[in-house]
């Protein structure tokens, strides 16, 4: 029998991913069918009000269960700017001062990091990913990406920050990569990850 897992998002690209990743680590065997926001019925969605990351995934991930009655992953991420101490932070969906504004967030970080050379331009993508199960079990997983923020965006397979932040080594940026080469190093593949072996002990595989 399978089990339907919710990922609390409308986000078309986070739910490819966690299906990707699922299908990769667990095998298609492993009888979980990942569904989003959009799949149920609408239920009022709190505001993201915590100071981190995790705080805000919780939330929303017993929200969620509490709303639909199945278990649910939600995450939360953000970009974290060295010269910025730390911000956006858990305001990065909103930094420009309303909701979603992919570019006006990534042009106002641009803007605010004119002035900084390029050796202090250090940045890191953290994301938390909670599950929340029927039966109140909660598990947190971390996950960081470290790289730089360049001064011109480039590429189109992201959204968000991806287009200014280069990871590690590379020299292309998140939004240049390929989505297996992503999915393979980014903080939310990390965090969706670190989150197997509870999803594994829920599938009962």
């Amino acid at each position: 029998m399978g089990v339907k897992l919710l990922l609390a998002t409308r986000n078309a690209g986070k739910l490819a991913e966690l299906r990707r990743i699922l299908v990769e680590e667990l095998g298609p065997a492993a009888g979980i069918e990942v569904v989003g926001l959009a799949d149920v019925p609408e239920y009022p969605e709190a505001p993201e009000t915590g100071a981190t990351f995790a705080e805000n995934a919780l939330a929303k991930a017993r929200d969620a269960v509490a709303a639909t009655g199945l278990p649910a992953v939600a995450d939360d991420s953000g970009l974290t700017v060295d010269a910025l101490g730390g911000m956006p932070g858990v305001l990065s969906a909103r930094w420009v001062g309303r909701h979603g504004d992919d570019q006006g967030n990534l042009e106002l970080v641009l803007g605010q990091l004119a002035d900084v050379p390029d050796e202090r331009r250090g940045a890191a993508f953290v994301c938390a990913a909670a599950l929340v199960t029927p039966d109140g079990t909660e598990t947190v997983a971390r996950g960081e990406w470290r790289g730089r923020v360049i001064r011109e965006p480039r590429g189109t397979n992201g959204f968000g920050y991806d287009p200014i932040f280069v990871p590690g080594a590379e020299e292309r940026t998140s939004a240049e990569l390929s989505a297996a080469e992503k999915d393979a190093a980014s903080h939310r593949g990390r965090a969706f990850r670190a989150l197997l072996p509870a999803l594994r002990a829920m599938a009962g595989s």
